[in-house]
């Protein structure tokens, strides 16, 4: 499968981000749902030039809004686990954030509010490689309190069509 994923759209600008007019919108959707449709197609759904819309999607990759991956069911590549972890952190969250995000098993580091300072995704390629990775290397970061790990056991569901209203 390939997909786009998006970035917050911030469709009135403000966190500073510019803002995404609704042709941008719809090339992002178009996309979304195909991520190798020809700029062509999409031109004619958006009512946009080829050119035009290969511009608009280079420059909504270059301003970050979106990205263009191939998305991979990671069992079928070799990674047997995948879990949620909530962390807590005493002090400042950056360093332990920034620490994690340069992890290869780490898929996503959030901010959050709540019963946890941040959540990760991490994919491992098994239970000992999940636990080398939660135990020798998260616990052990300057900061980190305590965590709490959610073992996929299934996943249901996985969709990338957010992002766009």
């Amino acid at each position: 499968m390939v997909s786009v994923a998006t970035r917050s759209a911030d469709p009135k600008g403000v966190q500073g981000t510019p803002p995404i007019d609704a042709v941008s919108l719809a090339i992002i959707e178009q996309l979304q749902e195909d991520g190798r449709r020809p700029y062509a197609a999409i031109g004619k759904a958006v009512g946009l030039s080829e050119a035009a819309v290969r511009q608009r999607v280079q420059k909504l990759q270059d301003q970050g809004v979106m990205q263009i991956v191939a998305v991979t069911d990671p069992l079928t590549v070799g990674f047997r686990r995948q879990a949620m972890v909530g962390i807590n952190v005493d002090g400042d969250l950056d360093p332990v954030a920034d620490a994690l995000t340069a992890m290869d098993e780490v898929e996503y580091v959030v901010v959050t509010a709540g019963s946890f300072d941040l959540l990760i995704e991490i994919v491992c390629e098994d239970d000992d490689h999940l636990l080398a990775t939660i135990n020798k290397r998260i616990r052990t970061l300057p900061g980190v309190r305590s965590t709490e790990s959610f073992v996929y056991l299934k996943l249901r569901k996985q969709t990338y069509t957010w992002g766009t209203r």
